[in-house]
């Protein structure tokens, strides 16, 4: 996998390194509540075995999901990647970044980077990707990159014994 610099932030494969500072950012309530699949509290046992799965992956030569790190000087803050890929077609976008990083663009660029390798290096033609109705920084995120609202899924996630609702937004090329 490539890294992608930009002005603000490095996309890069994941280390076993990166541990740390994962569990750092991700035990976060408020970055919990936004993502289907992040249990509260998040300890470092959980992040080296979800970066060691990223690094398994790494080494596939056509895998179904690329996950990449977000490096902000020097630290791991946070994660984008594409998943479900079938290439030539389609691909979920999936991302979270730690709250001191909120507000200030990095994820709208990171997505914005992540749409434009997945249109251009794996030539699909659709990326798309499930919010919960509450996350509206997530919805402007993806607004402003020029995805459209397809729809609302219904019960599209059970956490915490819980059924929630998410928007589908998707960007075509």
């Amino acid at each position: 996998m490539p890294a992608i610099e930009s002005k603000k932030f490095t996309l890069r494969p994941f280390r076993m390194s990166d541990a740390d500072s994962i569990r750092k950012h991700a035990n976060d309530k408020s970055v919990s509540r936004n993502l289907a699949s992040l249990p509260h509290p998040y300890t470092k046992k959980d992040a080296s075995f979800w970066i060691g799965k990223q690094v398994k992956l790494q080494r596939q030569k056509n895998p179904e999901n690329m996950v990449f790190a977000i490096e902000i000087n020097g630290e791991t803050v946070g994660s984008i990647g594409l998943h479900k890929i079938k290439r030539g077609h389609k691909a979920e976008l999936g991302y979270w970044l730690g709250r001191e990083f909120w507000g200030g663009g990095i994820m709208t660029e990171a997505v914005k980077s992540m749409v434009n390798f997945g249109f251009k290096n794996l030539k699909l033609r659709r990326i798309y990707a499930g919010v919960f109705l509450f996350n509206k920084g997530s919805v402007r995120v993806l607004e402003k990159n020029g995805f459209k609202l397809e729809g609302i899924s219904k019960k599209e996630v059970k956490k915490d014994e819980k059924f929630i609702d998410a928007y589908i937004f998707a960007k075509v090329k």
